[in-house]
């Protein structure tokens, strides 16, 4: 698809190849729509047209701490999600890269939206949280841009 209209005239930037799938927690009713279709409404929704992909590795520390540990911190970070895809201010795509893409990263994370603003102040509330402060090794690079072409299916 990448080799044919209208991405012909694109020119391929390593640095910012992204590579990942979705994946399921394992308590969703819905695996289709968890797995394909929420995915695919989300980054093919006309009215989101902004996005702001990037990966992100987390830190071996937050791997060892105990599950109820990891559990309420990743629910600080999810409340915060949560709250913003309320108000349709951001969406996220969420794909798990372990072992799939060059810089060995845990997940390259899609914020799509109508507008940019609302997208990169998620990524500024998101840094005061423990996942990110105190748990992650790397993030970015960031890839923002706005959808000019979208599939209609």
């Amino acid at each position: 698809m990448l080799n044919s209209a209208p991405f012909t005239s694109l020119q391929q930037k390593p640095e910012y190849t992204m590579f990942g799938r979705t994946y399921s927690i394992g308590y969703e009713p819905d695996l289709q729509d968890v797995l394909i279709d929420r995915p695919r409404r989300t980054v093919l929704n006309p009215a989101w047209k902004w996005a702001v992909w990037y990966p992100l590795r987390r830190s071996g520390r937050f791997a060892q701490l105990p599950a109820d540990e990891q559990r309420t911190i990743l629910a600080e970070h999810g409340t915060i999600g949560m709250a913003f895809g309320v108000g349709d201010y951001a969406h996220d795509i969420r794909l798990a890269c372990h072992g799939l893409d060059k810089d060995d990263n845990d997940f390259v994370i899609g914020l799509i939206g109508k507008d940019l603003f609302p997208l990169s102040a998620i990524v500024q509330t998101m840094r005061k949280t423990q996942q990110t402060s105190l748990y992650l090794e790397r993030l970015g690079p960031f890839f923002v841009g706005r959808a000019v072409w979208q599939s209609a299916s």
